[in-house]
């Protein structure tokens, strides 16, 4: 039964939709404007879309952005599902709530504790071993992966829960090894959760600054520590078509994964209809 939804109960979500996406729009325009002006729209112009082409400064740090997100959220991907399902066959329920009270820990834990926390021990490693200039790609990596953990493992989880756990076990019983029974049967019922972490991973990754800020190293630069060295000074329009860009392009990504898992779950209703007309 559907319930018709009041004027009062319409305008709400009318504002919040405004002001969820008001500043974005805003953002859009002015990616266009002719002038410099944040305030005053002078016309349209792609002039900040062909500056940001030639900005070799901004162009690496998208560069080294992108590559620590893909890192750090395929890796975080392969040991969140990894850690999930060995989470989900622990038998002992202590074990397993302390477990995941720990895996929770970074995602709860306030972003600048653990950027410091990461930032000192990273330098501690570093002085036993002789090394002064140890920040840099590397404990950026570690560090992105760290707090990627939770939010993979908290997606996988809730699939590994609604799977049949006789699957695995019929598919051994059918003459598959326990590596086979997971590559064909278990992965395949988990892979909206795994589509769902890596995801999410890689849209953290893109955006964190605090973390990042603290374990990053002179060589390299991520796009929000670039960003935020300029508000020093000024931001330059040619950062409000970058966002533009990033924007379409993490909408476009959020449209085919639904459209994806929309057809995967019409395909297998397909299959189960088929399997029940049979």
């Amino acid at each position: 039964m559907k319930t018709k939804l009041s004027p009062l109960s319409k305008l709400y979500i009318v504002l919040i939709m405004f002001f969820l996406y008001a500043p974005i729009l805003v953002m859009i325009l002015f990616s266009f404007n002719a002038s410099v002006s944040t305030s005053v729209f002078q016309g349209f112009s792609s002039r900040w879309y062909v500056s940001l082409i030639h900005d070799e400064g901004t162009i690496r740090s998208v560069t080294n952005t992108l590559i620590l997100a893909v890192c750090s959220s395929l890796i975080a991907t392969v040991m969140g599902t990894a850690a999930a399902v060995g989470i989900n066959a622990m038998r002992n329920k202590f074990i397993k709530k302390t477990t995941m009270n720990v895996t929770n820990i970074p995602m709860m834990n306030p972003e600048i504790v653990t950027g410091i926390s990461m930032m000192l021990l990273f330098v501690f490693v570093g002085s036993l071993v002789g090394k002064e200039d140890v920040l840099g790609f590397t404990t950026m990596l570690i560090a992105h992966i760290t707090f990627n953990l939770p939010y993979v493992i908290l997606s996988v989880l809730p699939k590994l829960r609604q799977m049949d756990p006789n699957l695995p076990e019929a598919a051994m019983d059918l003459g598959c090894t326990p590596l086979q029974a997971f590559f064909k049967v278990t992965l395949p019922s988990i892979s909206t959760g795994i589509t769902t972490g890596l995801m999410m991973s890689f849209t953290l990754s893109l955006d964190d600054f605090v973390i990042s800020y603290f374990t990053q190293g002179p060589s390299f630069e991520t796009l929000p520590i670039r960003i935020f060295s300029m508000t020093k000074k000024r931001v330059t329009p040619d950062m409000y078509a970058l966002s533009t860009i990033i924007f379409f392009a993490i909408l476009f990504l959020l449209i085919l994964l639904n459209v994806s898992q929309v057809r995967g779950e019409k395909r297998l209703r397909n299959k189960l209809n088929r399997g029940g007309a049979a």
